[in-house]
């Protein structure tokens, strides 16, 4: 009987120690994921706020570009609409390449930023 019982705890002995590496290594993957949730979502938010100030920026100065053109044509309204056309110019390119120039770099940004090892 004593070769069986030995048997017995070193069997129970290795599944303790099989549930025991299981249970940390399920945790230590949502440590993982946790972390890589939290940094996504602050560099998203800083982003965001880079984002917020620069379209600011860029109201002001266009407004202020708008009303310099209108007053050196003689109207105001003439620098609004020159305004428009260059943003419907720039719109037209970035339509044309936003696989290029948006989506691709974004998507390899968000992909990297997930599966980047610390």
């Amino acid at each position: 009987m004593e070769p069986n019982a030995t048997t017995t705890n070193e069997n129970l002995n290795l599944y303790e120690k099989a549930e025991n590496y299981t249970k940390t290594s399920l945790e230590l993957m949502k440590l993982k994921t946790v972390c890589s949730v939290a940094d996504g979502i602050s560099s998203l938010a800083s982003k965001i706020a880079v984002g917020i100030v620069v379209a600011f920026f860029t109201l002001f100065l266009n407004v202020g570009l708008s009303l310099w053109i209108g007053k050196e044509l003689g109207e105001y309204y003439f620098g609004f609409f020159i305004m428009a056309l260059f943003y419907l110019i720039v719109a037209v390119i970035v339509h044309k390449a936003h696989h290029r120039l948006i989506k691709t770099p974004i998507g390899n940004s968000i992909i990297s930023s997930i599966l980047k090892e610390k």
